[in-house]
Order: structure tokens, then C-alpha cells, then sequence
């Protein structure tokens, strides 16, 4: 993959931010482009009760589960592929990000409803591609062959009209990729984030964060 020439389907940090910024903002703007696929509504019914906080849940605790083992393959496949691990941090399926994925796409819930459909089409799309050029699923071709792929598919902006559908799933996908990853406690360290953690001392905003605030006192 050239990552100079072509946009790379690795998150680095300064998108991880600002993904998690909009996060909450994206799902409402999210259209129904890719909506009207083939795939199964979730057999996950109406919204539940209040969770026990005192619980530790596992997957599939709340609601039924809906990757079959093929899906999850491909779905830990594609998402090491956008989150590898490198010399700071796990990979995202180290710290469980399939699980989330599954989890979310099996939410009763219209937002994780309408990206149910868009990720289980892209993943049926993403073998089929990858059987038509390679003749193996995704999750069975050799780096080089996914990479391939995925560089067709990583930008919206860019890809050729035959691709564009792809793309789209592709952007979501990655967004909910990095929606689980920068929630884990190895994700929130990996962009330097340092909340939810007591201080012994708080000696206010830097001066540079002031001075661009145009604050004097």
C-alpha cells in the first residue's frame, strides 16, 4: 500500500480523535444509501432493562448474536487490517473489537438496525470480491491480496464508481471499528487520552491553550 499516494485504511491518531468527537453526530447523519440489502433483521427484541451495573457482561449476555463463524472471520480480518497492531499498541481484535462489532450490529436499536444491513452486505460484498479476484474468502487471501482490496475501497472521495457502494460500507465499518477501539482502556492510551483518572493536583489549562482562547488571567 502506498501511503503517500493512496488513503491508508489504518487509523492514525488525529482521525481517531476526531472520530471520536462526532461519533454521536455521525449516526444521526448517517443516510440510508446502503440500506435495502438482503441481510436478516436481529432477532434482538425491543429495548430491555436497565443493565446490572454490578455485572460483568459477556457477549451476548443482552441480546442474540448474529456473525456466523465465516462473518467473524472476516470481520477480525478487516478489522486488524485497519487497526494492526504496531510497536505502542494491541491490534484491534487483541482487545475484543469483533465482539464489538457483533454486539453492535445485533442492537434493537434503528441506528445499529441501518448499519446492521450496510456492514453484513459489505462483508458478503467483501468475500465475493475477494473470491472473484483471488479464489479465496477475504479472511484467506494473503495480505497483499487483502491490502489490494481494501485500497480500492478506503476512500470514498476516490474510489471508482464501481467501488463506491464498498466504500461506503467501508467508511462505516472503520468508524465502528474505531468506535470500539478507542474505547478500550489500550485504545483511550494509544491517543494519549487521560480522563477518568484522579489527579493529584489540577493546575488549570496550559497557558498555550489560554493565549489561544485569547484568556489573559
Amino acid at each position: 500500500m502506498n501511503l503517500e499516494s493512496t488513503p491508508s485504511p489504518r487509523v492514525d491518531r488525529r482521525t481517531a480523535i476526531k472520530w471520536m468527537l462526532t461519533a454521536s453526530a455521525s449516526a444521526l447523519l448517517w443516510d440510508q444509501r446502503l440500506v435495502g440489502g438482503t441481510s436478516a433483521p436481529s432477532a434482538a427484541r425491543g429495548y430491555g432493562t436497565d443493565p446490572d451495573l454490578m455485572r460483568a457482561y459477556k457477549p451476548g449476555d443482552v441480546w442474540p448474536l448474529t456473525l456466523s463463524d465465516a462473518q467473524r472471520r472476516t470481520v477480525t480480518v478487516l478489522c486488524d487490517m485497519i487497526l494492526p497492531a504496531d510497536e505502542v499498541s494491541p491490534s484491534a481484535s487483541a482487545v475484543g473489537v469483533p465482539d464489538f462489532v457483533d454486539e453492535w450490529i445485533s442492537a434493537p436499536y434503528p441506528d445499529q438496525a441501518r448499519d446492521r444491513t450496510v456492514i453484513l452486505d459489505g462483508l458478503a460484498w467483501l468475500d465475493a470480491e475477494s473470491a472473484r479476484r483471488f479464489g479465496y474468502d477475504f479472511a484467506a487471501c494473503g495480505h497483499m491480496q487483502r491490502t489490494a482490496i481494501c485500497d480500492d475501497i478506503c476512500s470514498e472521495a476516490t474510489a471508482r464508481p464501481e467501488f463506491s457502494k464498498a466504500a461506503r460500507f467501508f467508511d462505516r465499518f472503520r468508524a465502528v471499528t474505531s468506535g470500539g477501539y478507542y474505547t478500550t482502556p489500550e485504545g483511550t492510551n494509544d491517543i494519549g487520552y487521560v480522563g477518568n483518572v484522579a489527579l493529584t493536583r489540577f493546575d488549570g489549562p496550559p497557558p498555550e491553550v489560554l493565549q489561544r482562547l485569547g484568556i489573559t488571567d
